[in-house]
């Protein structure tokens, strides 16, 4: 049972839907006024570019055995995917959130695409880290810094997802998924970018 639990927190919060949640969580609490109609169109474009077109490269790339498992166990593994990841980011930076337009989503991206190159040149020198917790810990610090951006109280987001990391922290290593090491440099990577990109739009 415990098994089955902690396999199903490492799914429901794989890294795909952490872009998405930033997404969702600015539109939640911005005050500044955004018709329906162009959010609607920036999550549905969200949702196909971080969601369903990764899935169904990651289908293509298991048919022609260039990965085993959604999980990327391997540094080599992760090497396309990771490069593709980048590249469908740069592309939501220039065609989906442009720095003219929500400029605090666009940073929020640039710091992911930030990460995603760091751990993309991490798995060419054979070290591997946690992309769960890159993902995990880049949305909690855009939290943080929407929270002061926006002089608003979000402790209840703060403590939940201080209970999400520890969660995934956990699951990570119950299945040999990533050793102690390995999850601080993917907490670090997805902090770091993230605190960097503050410096431009907080």
């Amino acid at each position: 049972m415990k098994n089955h639990i902690l396999k199903g927190i490492s799914f429901v919060f794989h890294p795909l839907i952490m872009p998405l949640l930033g997404v969702l969580f600015y539109f939640s609490k911005t005050p500044r006024f955004i018709p329906e109609p162009v959010r609607n169109a920036k999550i549905f474009s969200i949702v196909i570019l971080t969601i369903i077109l990764p899935i169904l490269l990651f289908f293509l790339l298991k048919t022609i055995n260039k990965v085993n498992s959604i999980y990327l166990r391997s540094t080599r593994e992760r090497l396309i995917p990771l490069f593709i990841n980048c590249v469908i980011v740069l592309l939501i930076l220039l065609r989906v959130l442009p720095s003219n337009e929500i400029f605090e989503l666009y940073y929020f991206f640039l710091g992911i695409l930030c990460s995603t190159l760091a751990c993309f040149f991490m798995a060419v020198f054979k070290v591997k880290a946690s992309i769960h917790m890159i993902a995990a810990s880049g949305f909690f610090m855009f939290a943080v810094a929407l929270g002061i951006h926006y002089q608003i109280n979000i402790n209840g987001t703060i403590a939940l997802m201080m209970i999400v990391l520890g969660a995934i922290a956990t699951s990570r290593l119950h299945l040999k998924a990533h050793t102690n090491q390995e999850l601080i440099i993917g907490m670090l990577t997805g902090l770091f970018p993230q605190l960097l990109c503050m410096n431009y739009w907080l």
